[in-house]
Parts: structure tokens; sequence; C-alpha cells
């Protein structure tokens, strides 16, 4: 192993520190519950739209 090889848990970029996961896990989560908020909505909305295809479908005949 070389000598100046940085250990894995030293920044790349030098004197900026190394940010994890627990940083900002207020904003992180609320981000994530917003995410899921609209993904639930956007299915809601799109399987709606394909019940009314299969509604339009079924009075077709």
């Amino acid at each position: 192993m070389k000598e100046d090889s940085a250990p894995p848990d030293e920044s790349a970029f030098g004197d900026q520190p190394v940010t994890g996961s627990t940083e900002g896990t207020v904003r992180g989560n609320r981000g994530v519950w917003i995410r899921a908020f609209i993904y639930v909505i956007g299915f809601h909305v799109f399987a709606g739209f394909i019940m009314l295809l299969f509604y339009a479908g079924g009075h077709n005949r």
C-alpha cells in the first residue's frame, strides 16, 4: 500500500468535511414524505385513468 494514500473516511477534495446521511435528517425526511405523497397521488390518477378506459371500453358495445 502506498504511503500517500488517504484513509477512506477523508474527503477526496482536501479540507472539505465529509458529510454523511445524518446531517439534515429533518429536511431529508420531509423531502422523502413529499416525494412519496406525490407518487401516491400520481399512481391514483394513473389508476383512475385506466379505470376510465375500461369503463369507456365496456360501454362501447
